[in-house]
């Protein structure tokens, strides 16, 4: 097996097209074609974590925050980063980073969270807009059994919990082949009139050259009429954070001490306790400042995140207990969540977590 076998999937899962702007999600070093012996699940790649690695006999490392996250413009030998991309390449090792796009979709970093504390109903905290196409194309409706295969196989029609999602309308089609034509039906020079059905599915851009590609391999015509919209339709199943429910309301104080329990947390640094009883919590895992207005907005009684500074604190106004329980420790679980992903999809192959503790924050 090939690293881009291993690669295809993760990204199949969660596409790199999901990433923030400022995010290095991807293969950082290596080579796609390289043949995978092993490869060692971690959060950070540190000198240790590659040391693991090569003692491990795994050439190809999958981290959840990637090693080489802006410009370098040169690699010398004092910086940590420089040392890692250094003994990467002398032992041929690869590394890929699955990061923001693993935040974003609805199976990933926060809905892991949100099953270690037990939360039911869902949902993600701040769903994105822009990120969903309508595609219209009209095929003769003898052919659109097989069109419409094509374009579900390819990624379309997928609405939330439902998939082979379309609409269509039969009506009739005109045309007129002219002599450098080379018509399914017709004659060049002669008025046609076809049976045709219009069919609209959805699509997220990211399935956008795939989906076209089915589509113009599974349409009779040479010529496909076809037309892209984009939607302003918030995606439910890609954004950032999530809000769940528990089963049951807690006490506040109880609840905060089982959370440190299920997240095998040394410490909580947290608001002030404004309620007696919580049920509502909302997540998300690293740095997650920037949803409090939403958490408070989703009416959620906690939000566990991380990275907060001295003065976003008073951003909760007795509205929300903010619990910063650290980033290292909101996203640890990470490692778990992909190795469940790939071992469900290449059973025979070794992954392996590693077991160093990359968090570069000690407490006392």
């Amino acid at each position: 097996m090939q690293i881009k076998d291993i690669t295809s999937f993760l990204e199949s899962w969660a596409p790199r097209a999901l990433q923030e702007s400022y995010d290095n999600s991807g293969l950082i070093v290596g080579d796609g074609n390289d043949e995978t012996k092993g490869a060692l699940i971690t959060l950070d790649v540190t000198e240790e974590v590659l040391d693991e690695a090569i003692a491990s006999n795994c050439n190809m490392i999958i981290a959840h925050h990637p090693l080489i996250f802006s410009g370098i413009k040169k690699i010398g030998t004092s910086h940590w980063i420089d040392k890692c991309i250094r003994k990467a390449v002398k032992n041929d090792l690869n590394i890929y980073a699955i990061h923001t796009n693993l935040d974003n979709v609805s199976s990933g970093v926060n809905q892991k969270i949100a099953e270690k504390i037990g939360l039911a109903d869902t949902r993600i905290l701040q769903p994105k807009k822009d990120t969903l196409l309508k595609l219209t194309v009209f095929v003769p409706t003898e052919n659109k059994s097989k069109l419409l295969s094509g374009l579900f196989e390819a990624g379309a029609g997928e609405v939330g919990n439902y998939d082979h999602c379309s609409f269509q309308l039969t009506g009739e089609g005109t045309f007129r082949p002219n002599e450098a034509a080379n018509p399914t039906i017709g004659k060049s020079g002669e008025d046609e009139t076809v049976q045709e059905t219009r069919i609209e599915v959805i699509l997220p851009f990211y399935a956008k050259f795939r989906v076209l590609s089915a589509m113009r391999s599974s349409h009779p015509y040479e010529e496909v009429a076809y037309y892209l919209s984009s939607l302003e339709n918030i995606n439910q199943e890609v954004g950032s954070g999530m809000i769940g429910d528990l089963n049951q309301s807690q006490s506040t104080n109880e609840f905060l001490t089982y959370l440190k329990k299920v997240m095998n947390l040394e410490v909580i640094k947290h608001t002030k306790l404004v309620q007696d009883k919580v049920s509502k919590i909302a997540v998300c895992g690293g740095s997650g400042r920037f949803l409090l207005e939403t958490a408070i907005a989703a009416g959620a009684d906690v939000f566990i995140s991380a990275d907060f500074k001295y003065h976003d604190y008073f951003e909760a106004n007795e509205e929300i207990i903010i619990a910063d329980i650290g980033h290292y420790e909101s996203e640890v679980f990470t490692k778990e969540l992909i190795y469940e992903n790939l071992t469900k999809n290449f059973a025979k192959f070794a992954f392996r977590l590693s077991e160093v503790d990359t968090n570069p924050i000690k407490y006392l």
